[in-house]
This record gives C-alpha cells, structure tokens and sequence, in this order.
C-alpha cells in the first residue's frame, strides 16, 4: 500500500489549478519516491494512478508519463520495476490508445526486467502486449520482426518450441522485407533451434551450416554452429539426403577443429562406431536429442545402430543375427527387426533367410568396401577441388574482366 504521505500529496496536485506548477510538483514527489525505498513500487504505481486521472486530463498526462518512464528505466532494483510494472501496465490497459508510446516502453522495460530475472515467459507474455499495428504511430517491418523475433527466443529459452514456432512464422511472411541483419541471423538461428528441438535434424543441420559462414559472426560462434551442423546430420535418419549433407560437412575443412569430426569421418566413412565413441557423443547431446522414442530407443540410439549396420554391410557378404546382434550390442530379434526395416525401405541391399537366420548382403557392393569407401572420399574432394576452381574463376571474371575475357577467347 503506498505511503499516506504520497497518497495526500498526489491529491492536492490532482486539484491544482496551475498546470506549469502542478508538473514541477509531480516530478518533485517522483523524485522523493525513487529516493526513499520504502513502500517504493506501491508509491510508484500510486503515482501512475495520479498522472493519469481524469482531473489532470490526457494532454497534461502524457508528459508527466513520458517522464515518469525515463526515470522508471533507471531504477536499479529489478524486483520494484517487475512488482510496480506489471501493476502499471494493468493499470495502462483501458486507456493503451490515449498512452500508446508510453505504454510500448514501459513493456519493454518489463521484459527486460523479467529477462535479467530468467523469466523468459512472463517476458514472451508481457511483449506480446505491444501495440504492433497502430494508427496513431507507424511500426516498420524490421520493428515488428525485433518485438517477434525477441518473443520466440524467449520461448525457445522455456523450451517452448510450439509458441516459438508461431512467432517464427509471423516474421517469415514479412522477412524479405527485414533489411536489419542481427534480426534476419537471429531469425536463421531459431529456425535451426526449432527444427533440432522437433527432431527435423537434417533440416537443422542445413541451416546450422549456413549460419557457420556468416562472416558477421565471431569465430567462436561459427565453430559451434558447425558442431551443431554435425550433430544434428549424425542424429538424422539414414538415407540419400542424410549423405549428401555428411558429404558437405566432411569436405569443410574447418570440420577437423570441431569435436565431432571423428564421428563424422567414420559415419561418412561407413565405419563401425564403437560403444566407447557413442557414449563420448553422447555426453555433449541436450536434453531434447536424448529422449526415447516410442521403441524405448534414442534418436541416437537409432542412428547408430542403423549406420552400423551399413557399415556390416560393407565388410561381410552375409552373417547370422546372432553375430549381427553381438556386433551392434542389440539382441538378436532387434537386430533382424532394424536389418528388415532398412532392407524394406531399400537403405540396405541385401535379402533376410528368416529360416536360416542370416541376412545376404549385395556381395558385389560388400566385397569392394574397400573401393567404395576410397571412391566416396575421392568423389567429394574432386567435387571439393571442382568448386574452389569454380570460385577463382568468379573472382577473377569480377577483378579482371579484360584479362579474363582475352584469355577464354583465346
């Protein structure tokens, strides 16, 4: 409850006649309830009442209020500007369209507050309240993307990818219009933290892989963006694509500085993974890339296991699911189940004699893993090597068209 001496003395200015006397007096009394701490969000919020009153009048109350939100964003105590604000912006609410400038700041300031406090929700819920389409004041698209692209990030920080992902999708529909960078790179990074928190790994991985070249962003930053790259293509499903992205990933040469580029060698490799370097991936996963899916398995889990079993492939001609289920640590049936599936799917050649209990690999393309293996590598430096020539080549047409241009005539 706000002090007696505040509440009598924001009475008498509420009668005073004299506006220029009644505006010094008011920011007389402001400054004695940001100097005394005491009862000071509750004085606080009994001022706002005040200004805002009827009997001092919308005209007269906007300056006081402008005021009252300069001195209120430099208050120290973080705890009186969430407990006094929250009240405020309640107390705004019936009259948001007379204080519509005021109102936006003091949000703001209310979810920086709930921020430094790690509330990131109550900081998505009290953004959400800013007035975006206005008729007394104009609201650009990059304003708009900032309010949109702040709420989403405090989402993902409670885990919360499904509100995020709503917000996300406010910004794509005016995204070509955002000429702010920081926006538009903060954008790319919550797309890819969605995607990874939904288990749409390859499509993560794809777009943590272009934040890795943005040259805007420190090295360190690049680096772990390029580790999330790896991650997430290690915990995508097998297939063509999935491949296609390893074979990006392996041929950057940046790769080698990153934790994960010995999973990443043997996968693309198609090499068995042992226990020891699964359990050593595994330790640098978040929560989210390591909870079951409906077989009682890891997403990890899953990976391995059938990467394993194309790297089976590449070494023996057939085998039983007795030695099958020893080398991928799984049990027999697993391993037949796993073996059936990919087979079914055609991510594995081969054929399953159920009454034998042994799975025939395509002998030509296990008998040469050798060859394929050192094709693949070969494959990907050429194409490597085909690229960074095509990138000389550019800059050369751009830096010395005359040159260039006497040299392919010739």
């Amino acid at each position: 409850m706000a002090s007696s001496a505040v509440t009598s003395k924001l009475g008498q200015l509420e009668a005073t006649a004299s506006t220029q006397q009644r505006t010094e007096e008011y920011a007389g009394v402001l400054q004695s309830i940001i100097s005394e701490p005491s009862n000071q969000a509750e004085n606080l919020v009994a001022f706002v009442q005040s200004i805002t009153s009827d009997s001092v009048g919308v005209i007269n109350s906007r300056p006081l209020l402008s005021l009252f939100v300069e001195r209120f964003r430099d208050l120290a105590d973080n705890d009186v500007k969430i407990e006094a604000g929250s009240q405020i912006v309640q107390l705004l609410a019936p009259k948001v369209i007379s204080f519509e400038q005021q109102d936006t700041e003091l949000k703001f300031i209310l979810a920086d507050a709930y921020e430094k406090d790690e509330d990131f929700s109550n900081s998505a819920k009290t953004l959400q309240g800013v007035t975006l389409e206005s008729s007394t004041r104009t609201v650009t698209d990059d304003e708009k993307a900032k309010v949109w692209m702040r709420i989403c990030r405090c989402y993902l920080e409670e885990d919360d990818p499904t509100n995020a992902l709503t917000y996300l999708n406010k910004i794509k529909q005016i995204y070509y219009t955002v000429t702010d960078h920081t926006t538009r790179l903060q954008f790319q990074l919550s797309q890819a933290r969605i995607s990874d928190s939904q288990r749409s790994f390859l499509e993560a991985s794809a777009t943590y892989l272009a934040l890795s070249h943005e040259t805007v962003i420190d090295e360190e930053e690049r680096l772990q963006a390029l580790s999330a790259a790896i991650t997430c293509a290690v915990l995508a499903p097998a297939g063509p694509q999935r491949g296609k992205q390893l074979a990006k990933l392996y041929k950057d040469e940046r790769c080698v500085d990153t934790p994960e580029f010995s999973i990443l060698e043997k996968i693309f490799l198609d090499r068995l993974l042992s226990p020891s370097e699964v359990a050593n991936f595994a330790s640098g996963l978040k929560e989210h890339q390591l909870a079951k899916t409906s077989d009682g398995s890891t997403v990890l889990d899953k990976a391995v296991l059938e990467h394993n079993l194309l790297a089976v492939s590449r070494i023996y001609a057939n085998i039983t699911f007795q030695n099958l289920g020893a080398l991928l640590g799984v049990e027999p049936d697993k391993a037949e189940m796993y073996a059936s599936t990919m087979v079914e799917s055609k991510r594995l050649s081969g054929s399953i004699d159920q009454i034998a209990g042994i799975i025939h690999f395509n002998t030509k393309e296990g008998g040469h893993s050798n060859v394929m293996v050192d094709l693949r590598a070969w494959d990907v430096n050429v194409q490597g090597l085909a690229e960074e020539v095509e990138k000389v080549t550019t800059i050369l047409q751009r830096e010395e068209p005359a040159w260039f241009e006497q040299h392919v005539s010739a």
